[in-house]
């Protein structure tokens, strides 16, 4: 069933929410862009993986105070009893904290697997402060050095922007940076009730662009 909203459902941008949305989105965007770039080109998914480490107060013990290794049969009646030894200290072992996974879309070169374009659909990971904002802009930041092209969808309302000089003012928006106009971007801006557009996803010349209708992907997801 098609969103009841004009553009963009704001109801996606609760947190219990987003992350199903996200989770859904970028592999639907892989098959709706597949058909358009074959055979030159394959599409496949990465993801970005973020650790969030508990604090010391959230850690756990790890392990039990006097835990044996049972014996079964005649090997374990054979066997005295023995004393358990008491440890006259315990360290703790740093538990790992929470792990989230966002996945983004690649066009490669069938050929020699050279990455051409990544597709990247923004979430509150990415744009809150701290390292995972940090870790997201250091890969930009290697992107727009490099001669690939970045797409990038900001579809949350919440949270600062990334880093877009001269970025109109929008709840929305879609930034193309293709290779050849760096360091401009192109900039798609949108508010709430805008339908949203179809964008251009820039491959390498001289094949043309492929063509990715967010609304539609939205109402498929």
């Amino acid at each position: 069933m098609a969103s009841p909203c004009p553009g963009l459902n704001p109801s996606l941008e609760q947190k219990d929410v987003w992350h199903d949305f996200h989770d859904r989105f970028s592999p639907h965007v892989a098959e709706l862009l597949l058909p358009q770039v074959r055979p030159a080109y394959i599409v496949k998914l990465d993801e970005h993986v973020y650790i969030h480490e508990l604090s010391g107060d959230e850690r756990q013990l790890l392990g039990r105070r006097d835990v044996t290794l049972a014996r079964s049969g005649a090997a374990a009646a054979a066997q005295p009893p023995t004393a358990v030894m008491e440890f006259p200290a315990y360290a703790r072992v740093p538990m790992p904290g929470d792990t989230e996974r966002h996945a983004y879309v690649e066009i490669r070169d069938r050929r020699n697997r050279e990455l051409v374009t990544v597709i990247e659909l923004l979430s509150p990971t990415n744009k809150r402060s701290g390292p995972d904002r940090e870790q997201y802009l250091a890969k930009r930041r290697q992107l727009f050095a490099s001669n690939v092209h970045l797409v990038e969808i900001d579809l949350l309302r919440g949270g600062p922007r990334l880093p877009l000089e001269d970025l109109p003012d929008c709840d929305y928006y879609v930034a193309v940076g293709r290779v050849a106009d760096r360091p401009r971007v192109g900039i798609c801006p949108l508010r709430l009730r805008d339908p949203l557009p179809t964008i251009p996803i820039p491959l390498r010349a001289p094949d043309p662009d492929a063509r990715l209708d967010l609304q539609r992907a939205l109402h498929d997801v």
